[in-house]
């Protein structure tokens, strides 16, 4: 195959995966952040 040609796939891959990875860290971000929220919420209801 055309090394240049290549190159371009390569590079192409790489952005696909570092979004990809990015989509995944926000989503375990997010999921950690409501988890937080509903754990602080019982803690507040056992407390009262």
């Amino acid at each position: 195959m055309n090394p240049e040609i290549e190159y371009e796939l390569m590079k192409n891959h790489a952005s696909e995966l570092r979004k990809a990875a990015a989509e995944h860290r926000r989503v375990r971000e997010a999921q950690r952040a409501n988890k937080s929220e509903r754990r602080s919420v019982f803690g507040k209801r056992r407390s009262s």
